[in-house]
């Protein structure tokens, strides 16, 4: 009998540039069999090359305001006009079935993940400074002074929640981050609160 046949939910989060996305991919090249990409949806119409249902759900204006009413989002938000969010349902499919969902995502989002699926693990990646975010993000060469200096500011207001979360991890490198949260990972299918029923179960005498 199998102690553990649902799958976790993962939840990557942290600001802007701190290296979530290559975090991410390296967790995968971890373990490609038993964890899974939670694909958004979106508003917005697909670009040259992307999938419906790989690389978003595209779907109608109404039909995404339709599953806000009707409560069927972990999380969404509105950006330049379009809808992006997580689909309940997708998530819970995936992990009904033993499927480790991974869900790469902004703060905001992150807490909004947390009042609906609070069983949730909510690992925050932190830089190792803040000098060391702040040089990763003029290492894009791509924003003006001013923006970045925004982004620094969120990303100060962003630090003051990592107490909500359950871990913090800090990129100070890629492969190191990534280990750390397959760990967690691990050791979360083994917590008392996730196994006590099934192992009290399996010992019953029949």
């Amino acid at each position: 009998m199998k102690l553990n046949e649902r799958g976790l939910l993962v939840v990557i989060s942290g600001p802007s540039g701190v290296g979530k996305g290559t975090v991410r991919k390296a967790l995968f090249n971890i373990d490609r069999h038993n964890l899974e990409y939670s694909v958004s949806m979106t508003t917005r119409s697909p670009r040259l090359g992307e999938q419906d249902g790989k690389d978003y759900y595209f779907v109608s204006k109404d039909e995404f305001e339709n599953r806000i009413k009707e409560g069927k989002f972990l999380e969404y938000a509105e950006f330049v006009g379009n809808y992006y969010g997580t689909p309940l349902d997708k998530v819970e499919e995936r992990l009904n079935v033993g499927k480790e969902v991974v869900l790469e995502i902004e703060v905001q989002g992150a807490m909004q993940v947390r009042e609906k699926m609070p069983e949730a693990v909510f690992v925050f990646i932190a830089p190792p400074s803040r000098d060391a975010l702040r040089e990763r993000i003029t290492g894009r060469a791509t924003e003006p002074e001013k923006i970045i200096n925004q982004r620094m500011d969120k990303a100060d207001r962003e630090f003051d929640v990592a107490h909500k979360y359950d871990y913090i991890v800090v990129n100070d490198t890629v492969e190191n981050a990534a280990d750390k949260i397959m760990a967690i990972i691990r050791a979360e299918h083994s917590k008392t609160k996730r196994t006590i029923h099934k192992y009290m179960k399996m010992l019953e005498v029949e």
